[in-house]
């Protein structure tokens, strides 16, 4: 076991940042880990089930002698967290975030890091549906991509290190323009997320006229969707707020899409739903192929392990 950072400051105790103290913990990366939430119950749940070593009420004690600094709080909260603890931002310390928005996160903290400290905007691709400090688990990060967008300026010593952690953790590192990082995940991610939100939001309606038969007679795909319209509301609202531009984009792409889809309904073109539903088919396949899902029953997804494991 090697200790990587001695003392590391999750600002922010959700999944990810729990996450991140089990399997660094279980990896022995950090010589300590300390912690600040704005809630006093998820401070007490953290100490509770030994998530920090230390729990602070203010970021800006969880920061002093850190380091490394993790910012795993909604993108909307970015910039006021920065403030506060940009003056006790300790020389030669690296802060990161978790956010799934680059270029706004990097507008809003970059401007608060004083000289001396590197800023390494970062994105787990990985998470479940679930949010607080006892849904993490170590093993969340394994095989799972941690994208990096690095600033012109940012010291390769402080890149490599903080690779060396997140690969330590089982992560898979690349590096990507904050620009078409917003974009990729306006394709991935965000959108679909939308999409979840949308039909859920029609289903709901339906059950409303049908005495909750949608709701009752929910099939695989549904019920899929619901497990993504579960994911926590403020970190979405910030999402489409911070990446407007790319996900209107593909909103647009797939507007023109689905009405080629229904054209195609309405004129009992069957070729062409085969031919296109063929070609989606195989961007599953390579998904499996990647080793980012599994071809298992109920879309490869089992129950997380308890929080520690």
């Amino acid at each position: 076991m090697t200790v990587i950072y001695q003392r590391v400051a999750l600002i922010g105790l959700g999944l990810i940042a729990s996450s991140m103290a089990h399997a660094m913990r279980a990896g022995g990366l950090a010589g300590e880990i300390v912690g600040h939430a704005k809630s006093a119950e998820t401070r007490a749940t953290a100490l509770e089930i030994g998530l920090c070593d230390r729990v602070y009420a203010s970021a800006a004690e969880a920061v002093e002698g850190a380091d490394l600094v993790v910012l795993a709080v909604p993108v909307g909260a970015m910039a006021a967290i920065a403030a506060e603890i940009s003056p006790h931002l300790a020389e030669g310390a690296t802060v990161t975030d978790v956010g799934s928005v680059k270029q706004a996160v990097i507008a809003a903290v970059q401007p608060h890091i004083p000289a001396g400290v590197q800023f390494i905007p970062g994105h787990p691709m990985a998470g479940t549906e679930f949010s607080g400090p006892r849904s993490g688990f170590g093993t969340l990060f394994v095989n799972r991509w941690w994208l990096l967008t690095p600033l012109p300026d940012t010291d390769p010593a402080a890149l490599e290190r903080l690779r060396s952690l997140l690969i330590a953790m089982g992560a898979k590192v690349n590096e990507m323009d904050p620009a078409h990082h917003d974009q990729v995940l306006a394709v991935v991610s965000h959108t679909p997320h939308l999409i979840a939100y949308t039909m859920v939001g029609v289903a709901d309606h339906l059950a409303q006229v049908s005495n909750s038969e949608v709701i009752e007679y929910s099939a695989s795909g549904f019920r899929d969707f619901t497990r993504i319209a579960a994911s926590d509301p403020t970190m979405w609202r910030d999402v489409f707020l911070t990446n407007k531009d790319a996900v209107l984009d593909i909103l647009g792409r797939f507007a023109e899409e689905l009405f080629v889809l229904q054209r195609a309904i309405r004129m009992g073109d069957g070729e062409h739903l085969f031919d296109y539903f063929t070609r989606t088919r195989a961007i599953r396949r390579g998904i499996i192929e990647a080793g980012q899902d599994t071809s298992a029953p109920d879309f490869g997804r089992v129950a997380p392990p308890k929080a520690g494991v």
